[in-house]
């Protein structure tokens, strides 16, 4: 496997409650045994490690580790400790090593993060998702707006960085108290925000009981809304969801973007690695408890393993790389997949997309245009 750098991503699927919207590998739980999970996690970090080192070369340096979920913050911090302490144990880590844990603004979780900080968590993701009481009752969230307040309070005193979450496009939501709301965050933002347009998921609650977003003309306006009052605010968009300050950019899920190579760890944790025969995706065991189960008897709880073909890694490249706002360059397309970007598409799909104003391919790259990125799931149906 070349000496290249790769992310590890750590999922704990517990939650306090699921909300109607979630459809995450995530699990209320009356009871967890915290010792038999820290155990688990490190233990399936260890089988991985070896695993990778049975290739023969030089393990990667790990550039960036993410808690998710699920909610990490209900994870003890001890847990959180013993798992980074292992990593570094076995990989050589970035000198800018970025630790990113999710995290829920309750009173109780917001109480432990300072103990997550010192644990070696060096960002925190919140979930806010609204800063209006009776959204969040709608969201089925379990904290109110004072909460939120404190808990990204707490955060900005005891991080770095530190980013939340903001859900919109909610039924019913106007123009007008979106701007209200945005301008609300960005009094409370430090460095980035992720800024999601609410999506009715197959088998949600939400979804269940037949709730609708508000309509795509709305929709679309909220979305311009919010890119024109982060580029005034200086946190332009990297990403169709993200906004951060230059520099500031989640390296975690640039990796994801970019087409670059991560472990997963946990329960429905998945991956995907640059192995010695070639790109492999993991996928560890969904549900929770038969995971645990195999862990604690196999050392491990993978589901399966699979080669990616040079068609599959074309296609995820550009599936992930075009929701980036500066889109997929020659260098990180030919690291990802090994192939030249501008030989790899349809030439007359590409004309088509350029010349309707949705795409843009020059010397640096390919990246979709605003227009592009609104419709982004109809320009790549064009393409591959």
């Amino acid at each position: 496997m070349p000496a290249s750098g790769i992310s590890l991503y750590i999922h704990w699927p517990f939650c306090a409650s699921k909300c109607p919207y979630c459809d995450f590998n995530s699990h209320v739980s009356d009871s967890v045994n915290q010792d038999a999970w820290q155990r688990a996690l490190v233990a399936e970090l260890d089988w991985a490690t070896q695993a990778l080192k049975a290739d023969n070369e030089t393990l990667p340096t790990v550039t960036s580790i993410f808690f998710g979920g699920g909610t990490p913050s209900l994870m003890p911090p001890a847990t959180t400790e013993a798992v980074i302490s292992r990593i570094q144990d076995h990989f050589h880590t970035a000198s800018d090593l970025e630790i990113t844990l999710e995290a829920n603004p309750s009173s109780v979780e917001a109480a432990k993060f300072r103990d997550f900080a010192q644990a070696g968590v060096n960002r925190l993701s919140l979930g806010i998702q609204a800063l209006d009481d009776t959204a969040l009752q709608f969201l089925g969230r379990a904290h109110d707006h004072t909460q939120a307040l404190q808990a990204i309070d707490i955060a900005a005193k005891t991080f770095d960085r530190y980013s939340f979450d903001l859900i919109y496009a909610r039924p019913d939501q106007t123009p007008s108290q979106w701007r209200t709301e945005l301008k609300t965050a960005l009094e409370l933002t430090g460095e980035h925000l992720s800024l999601y347009q609410l999506t009715i998921e197959t088998g949600t609650p939400f979804a269940r009981d037949g709730i609708k977003a508000c309509n795509d003309i709305i929709g679309e306006e909220l979305y311009q809304i919010t890119q024109d009052m982060l580029q005034t605010a200086g946190l332009p968009a990297y990403e169709i969801s993200n906004h951060a300050k230059p520099g500031a950019e989640c390296r975690h899920n640039l990796t994801y973007w970019r087409g670059g190579g991560f472990l997963g760890i946990g329960p429905g944790a998945h991956g995907r690695l640059n192995r010695a025969d070639g790109w492999q995706s993991h996928y560890r065991v969904h549900t929770p408890a038969r995971w645990l189960e195999l862990v604690q008897q196999n050392g491990h709880g993978t589901a399966k393993e699979t080669l990616i073909s040079s068609e599959e890694r074309l296609e995820e490249a550009l599936l992930m790389g075009l929701r980036l706002n500066a889109g997929i360059t020659v260098e990180n397309f030919k690291a990802a997949t090994g192939q030249d970007l501008h030989s790899s598409f349809d030439t007359q799909a590409v004309k088509r997309l350029t010349e309707g104003g949705f795409l843009v391919q020059d010397a640096a790259g390919m990246r979709a245009t605003p227009e592009g990125l609104l419709r982004l799931n109809a320009v790549i149906a064009q393409l591959v």
